[in-house]
Formats: structure tokens, C-alpha cells, sequence
């Protein structure tokens, strides 16, 4: 398993060893000797698999204190583009965000720790399947605009996104930040 540092501290792409041949292949998504060992001592409590048609975008999602959730990302059918925006008040990265490919091609994987926003925008058709560290809990689950211009997320769109209700009427961060203060 090897790990690549993004520009955001304890965000993380992880590149499984994957083993192959004409037959198919195999790799582990997670182990937690392997994880421990790199210092991503995280307990994930719940799987999640979502499925989405090309073109839409989904997020930007977190859930908020007392139960934050840190997240194992992969895509396992087609590909998209995922984002994580770190939201950790005192951060030296608050409000950055950082960006990456995922698809079953490159079979990369990101850990998104507690405190960021999670989103994606489908290339393909694709699915995408995650472990959190805390089960959902509807009284928590927050989200800000995907276009918020103060985050200004660079993505790479064709044409305009397929929003849900919800992602298309979030609020920005500031929005968020003075409504919950």
C-alpha cells in the first residue's frame, strides 16, 4: 500500500498493491495493521455505496461535532472527480480544498479525515463506496454550496452539474458559519 501527501495535512491518497492478471485482480481497500502503521488509526463503523449518473455533483457533505466522520473514499465503477475541503477552524489549510481523479482504472483511494467536506462530480456513470468513523446522524449532517466562491473549487464540468434540492440550495461557508454562531 503505498500513501501520497496532498497539499493538505493528514489528507491522504492511497494506492492499493493491486495483484492481477488475465483472470482479474485483487487488492485489500483496508487493513488495519496497514493503516495503523501509517499513522491513520481510524475505526470506520459503517460502509456506504452510492451510485450516481454522469453529471452530477454531489456536496459538499460533512457531518458536524460531536460525531465528525473521517471517510476512506474509492470509486468502484466509472470514474469522477473528488473533492475535500478542509473546514478545521485553526488549520493552516482552512478553506483549501484538493482535488484528484478517481476511478476503477486507477483503483486510488483518499482518506478524508474528521473536520473536512466531502464532494464529487461523476465523469461517468460511476459508484462510489466509502467507510466513516461515525454512523450518520441526520441532526449532524451539515453541508456548504459546491460553488462556494470563497472556496473557489476548480471543477472540471461538462456543462452544468445535476444537483439534488439539497446541494443546490446549500449555503456558502460564511452563510453556514453565521447561522450556526
Amino acid at each position: 500500500m503505498k500513501t501520497i501527501k496532498t497539499t493538505i495535512p493528514d489528507l491522504i491518497i492511497i494506492e492499493p498493491e493491486v495483484h492481477g492478471d488475465d483472470r482479474g485482480f485483487f487488492f485489500e481497500s483496508y487493513n488495519k495493521d496497514k493503516f495503523d502503521a501509517l499513522g491513520l488509526n481510524t475505526i470506520f463503523v459503517q460502509d456506504n455505496h452510492s451510485k450516481s449518473a454522469k453529471g452530477v455533483l454531489r456536496g459538499l457533505h460533512f457531518q458536524q461535532d460531536p460525531k465528525p466522520m473521517a471517510k476512506l473514499v474509492r470509486c468502484t465503477c466509472g470514474r469522477l472527480w473528488d473533492v475535500a475541503v478542509d473546514l478545521r477552524a485553526g488549520s493552516p489549510t482552512y478553506k483549501q480544498w484538493f482535488g484528484l481523479e478517481l476511478s476503477e482504472e486507477n483503483k486510488k483511494m483518499i482518506f478524508v479525515p474528521e473536520g473536512f467536506a466531502h464532494g464529487f462530480y461523476a465523469f461517468t456513470d460511476c459508484e462510489l463506496q466509502y467507510k466513516v468513523s461515525n454512523t450518520f446522524n441526520s441532526d449532524l449532517d451539515a453541508g456548504i454550496a459546491w460553488n462556494d466562491p470563497e472556496i473557489n473549487i476548480k471543477w472540471p464540468l461538462d456543462g452544468d452539474p445535476i444537483l439534488s434540492t439539497r446541494d443546490s440550495q446549500a449555503m456558502t461557508l460564511a452563510e453556514f458559519l453565521k447561522k450556526r454562531f
